[in-house]
């Protein structure tokens, strides 16, 4: 029996294996109960173009006293922030992973923030 966490590793490795045959840039989403994270991919994912999360001093002052990132509106936010640094690293489209996490709540608002800041996918 697998865990809840090889569940969601496992469904991510489809993922990654069907974004790699693309070859294009990947936006890959984490999320634990108190943040969010995202990351552009180079598409032989070797480096980093861009990163933006929750727990960054700059965002958490943005998100009031708590400094909590592990909500709708933290996540819209990130969603914003990874589209405007990846366009400013010359990335327009991507492939969107959202890392085994099912598309709804928090993952949904950034994948929507982010096309709506103009990040294809």
């Amino acid at each position: 029996m697998l865990t809840k966490k090889a569940q969601r590793l496992r469904r991510a490795r489809q993922t990654r294996i069907r974004i790699a045959e693309k070859g294009v840039a990947r936006l890959s989403v984490n999320r634990t109960n108190l943040h969010i994270y995202a990351t552009v991919v180079s598409e032989d994912g070797a480096k980093v173009l861009a990163s933006a999360s929750t727990a960054e001093a700059e965002m958490r002052k943005s998100l009031g006293a708590s400094g909590k990132g592990g909500n709708v509106a933290a996540a819209e936010a990130i969603g914003k922030r990874i589209a405007e640094r990846a366009k400013a690293a010359g990335v327009e489209k991507v492939a969107f992973d959202r890392a085994g996490f099912a598309y709804h709540g928090r993952v949904k608002a950034l994948a929507e923030a982010a096309r709506e800041a103009g990040l294809q996918f």
